[in-house]
């Protein structure tokens, strides 16, 4: 090739100088093809290593199928997400006759000391399980989730024991929880993955309760109070489910998807602000919404997709792209039998 391109040339160069051009003309022949291929199918930078808090995952909820993930066993910080086990826990206990909606819960002064989010109680004073109910699902109230637990569990320790050990019977391998409010703690712990498998069970097993998932408000002691979920009522599909921030985690959120049959759980976790956050999640709805399957939910778990190498495109918070990280969860799909 130096040969060729020596003889196409004006005058004769010494081949030294040849080898050079030819060499650069290579590398940026070969920078342009990878440009173009980068632009074609990521349409985003592709950051060298994982972000410390961010992680992803979209599950097609009618079969287990994992359509796309991003770092979805690396360990995360569940903030507020972690309320999402604390309503299963109360749900169970309504489904056993445990308690009903019109069981008094006491606040106890722990509970009536925790940090905002709250309803602000003081000790001593009740809410009613219907009213807990919504106060976690939508305004992720931390005395409420804190009282909660004491009232189940004795303790909000013992309660803790009680997550953890629901969440390695649906499936959540990696998730160990220290309190019911998702307030800080080293040892609470969790990944997109896991929060996925308990968005599903939630829905599966109390399609009764679900609804309170879908609330943008509620009313409490004569006072309109809002939620924090914003893509209700504005992205379509959307139902639920929850969001989630501490500092330590970054803006996350579990999504519930439901439309024309198809159905999603989205997961993201360490967003920057809660705008970016919701902007990756509208990217990855429209972008595997239509890869979603319209059947009913298969009896036990299928092979899981191919991972994509990207987000969906379109402005949304830095995405990693590190294929290592982003190989199929452990070879395994979302575990739909345990959710059923």
């Amino acid at each position: 090739m130096a040969q060729a391109l020596s003889h196409s040339l004006p005058f004769r160069l010494p081949q030294l100088e040849i080898l050079r051009r030819v060499v650069a003309l290579l590398a940026v022949l070969s920078l342009v093809s990878a440009c173009a291929t980068a632009g074609d199918t990521l349409n985003v930078a592709a950051p060298q290593a994982a972000p410390e808090k961010y992680a992803a995952i979209v599950v097609d909820a009618n079969n287990g199928r994992t359509l796309f993930q991003a770092y979805a066993t690396a360990p995360r910080y569940p903030a507020s997400l972690t309320k999402m086990m604390t309503l299963y826990l109360l749900f169970e206990a309504m489904q056993q006759g445990r308690v009903t909606k019109a069981t008094l819960i006491p606040v106890s002064d722990n509970a009536a000391s925790q940090p905002p989010s709250k309803l602000g109680f003081r000790r001593g004073e009740q809410i009613d399980v219907e009213a807990a109910i919504r106060a976690l699902a939508t305004k992720s109230a931390n005395d409420v989730a804190v009282a909660v637990g004491e009232y189940l569990g004795g303790s909000e320790e013992g309660f803790a024991r009680q997550m953890t050990s629901k969440a390695r019977q649906l499936g959540m391998t990696a998730t160990v929880f220290r309190n019911a409010s998702g307030l800080p703690d080293d040892g609470q712990r969790t990944t997109a993955r896991d929060m996925a498998v308990l968005g599903m069970a939630l829905r599966k097993h109390f399609p009764q309760h679900y609804y309170y998932f879908s609330a943008t408000d509620f009313s409490f002691r004569g006072k309109r109070i809002r939620g924090h979920n914003d893509l209700l009522g504005r992205v379509n599909g959307v139902d639920g489910i929850k969001t989630g921030y501490i500092r330590a985690s970054g803006f996350n959120i579990v999504t519930s998807v439901y439309a024309d049959g198809r159905k999603l759980v989205v997961v993201v976790m360490g967003g920057d602000t809660a705008r970016k956050r919701n902007a990756h999640v509208e990217d990855l709805i429209a972008r595997y919404l239509p890869e979603a399957s319209g059947g009913g939910v298969a009896a036990a778990p299928v092979q899981a997709a191919p991972v994509a190498l990207a987000p969906a495109p379109g402005p949304a918070m830095p995405m990693p792209v590190d294929t290592a990280a982003m190989a199929a969860p452990d070879g395994a799909p979302v575990p739909m039998a345990e959710v059923q």
